[in-house]
């Protein structure tokens, strides 16, 4: 039983470490193409790439049927609010170094504590405020506003962190009523026709290599997403939701290697304020829906 336990307890480290990867990557190339495209195009691309490989993913996990809903409504506001988080976010990359900008994204989880309040009801106790409070400390040491080196863009990522939270906050609302393949397909789908509706304002023809670039990022997003939800299913989320902040480790090092980006010592500060605060809502709360971050 014990030997069981650790292979399966390693097999979710292991593809939680793969899923952060993938974010990783995904970021480093969305950040890449977006020095030539818009985000909205680079979206449409994305979302065109991943919706079909979700449908796949979803026929031999259920069935098509798990993709029917009831509640089209849901998934259109959810759609809406997660095209928010893909815009910030992916204009955030062309704004600011790659590990300053997954830095504050890190801050996603401080504002689902907050948010849960006034929309869920919920009730936040004084260690988790606590810690909710360490963390927006960080996020003001990272983007320093009034500092010389405060940069506008920050404030881009962090309504990413909003929007992202957002989205979060419904799927706890509605998630125990539509199937998983439900939510992801149509969160997926309706940033697919928002991008779509305005590619005839921001089109540009992209280059030979940045076809296939278009197409890797589609499918790393769909192997983070398929990565960390078999991660929360080898083990408990608790062991494994300490690993996402691997991504930052993965930004630095992408940042620095393809963009010659080296943070200053506030973003590894703020960062770690950051992360602290998150182990520690994630081990006294024990929430699954806390152990994520926006994403491209």
């Amino acid at each position: 039983m014990s030997s069981t336990y650790t292979s399966s307890t390693f097999k979710g480290i292991g593809f939680m470490c793969l899923g952060v990867f993938c974010l990783a990557l995904g970021d480093a190339i969305t950040k890449w193409l977006g020095e030539v495209h818009s985000p909205l195009q680079i979206i449409f691309f994305r979302t065109l790439v991943s919706l079909p490989l979700i449908a796949l993913i979803a026929r031999f996990n259920g069935g098509l049927r798990t993709l029917t809903t009831r509640r089209p409504g849901v998934h259109l506001l959810r759609g809406l609010i997660f095209s928010g988080t893909m815009i910030c976010f992916m204009w955030g990359l062309t704004l600011l170094p790659l590990a300053e900008t997954t830095a504050i994204a890190f801050a996603a989880p401080l504002f689902v504590t907050v948010l849960s309040v006034p929309l869920l009801g919920e009730r936040v106790d004084g260690p988790t405020l606590a810690a909710t409070l360490l963390g927006f400390l960080g996020v003001l040491v990272v983007i320093r506003p009034g500092g010389a080196s405060f940069q506008p863009g920050a404030l881009v990522v962090v309504g990413a962190a909003v929007f992202y939270a957002l989205t979060m906050l419904t799927a706890r609302r509605y998630g125990d009523r539509e199937h998983l393949w439900a939510m992801v397909f149509y969160t997926t789908l309706v940033p697919l026709l928002v991008s779509a509706t305005t590619l005839p304002w921001v089109w540009q023809t992209p280059a030979p290599l940045h076809w296939p670039a278009f197409l890797v990022a589609g499918v790393l997003g769909v192997g983070a997403m398929t990565g960390l939800t078999l991660a929360f299913r080898y083990a408990p989320a608790a062991l494994v939701a300490p690993f996402d902040y691997t991504a930052l480790l993965w930004a630095v090092g992408l940042g620095w290697w393809f963009w010659d980006e080296v943070p200053d010592l506030w973003v590894f500060v703020g960062g770690s304020l950051i992360i602290a605060s998150g182990l520690a809502i994630a081990y006294h709360d024990r929430r699954t829906t806390l152990k994520r971050r926006p994403t491209a």
